[in-house]
C-alpha cells in the first residue's frame, strides 16, 4: 500500500472534518478542535494546514453560499477525498500496528507510586 504522509496537526484537522461533515470550514474546524482537545489553534496554522492537504488531494474544498453576515462572501466548506479517506485509514492502522507492539509491561501504569 502506498505511504500517506499526515503529520499529527493534519491527522487532527481531517479527523475533525469527517466529524463536522457538511459543516467544515475553518472557523467551525479551528472551533471543533479547541473544544475537543482543549488546544489553541491558530487560523493561519489551520489554513496552512487545509492548503497542504488540499494540494495533497486529501481533502477538497467548495464555497456555500454568500451570507450578509460574511459581508457578502461565502464560507469555504471542506470534505474528504477517497485519497484522504485512504490517508486515514492508513494512518489508523499504522497506530494500532505501533500500539500492539508495545509489550503490555511498558504501558502498565503503578497506581500506588
Amino acid at each position: 500500500m502506498k505511504k500517506y504522509q499526515l503529520g499529527e496537526f493534519e491527522e487532527i484537522v481531517i479527523l475533525t472534518v469527517g466529524i463536522l461533515n457538511n459543516e467544515a470550514y475553518s472557523v467551525a474546524i479551528k472551533d471543533e478542535i479547541e473544544s475537543r482537545l482543549s488546544r489553541s489553534v491558530s487560523m493561519g496554522a489551520l489554513h496552512t494546514a487545509l492548503k497542504r492537504m488540499e494540494d495533497k488531494g486529501y481533502l477538497k474544498s467548495f464555497a456555500g453560499e454568500a451570507t450578509e453576515e460574511r459581508a457578502g462572501r461565502p464560507k469555504r466548506y471542506f470534505e474528504i477525498t477517497a485519497l484522504g479517506k485512504k490517508a486515514i485509514h492508513y494512518t489508523k492502522s499504522t497506530r494500532e500496528e505501533l500500539w500492539r507492539a508495545i509489550p503490555k509491561s511498558v504501558l502498565q501504569i503503578n497506581l500506588e507510586a
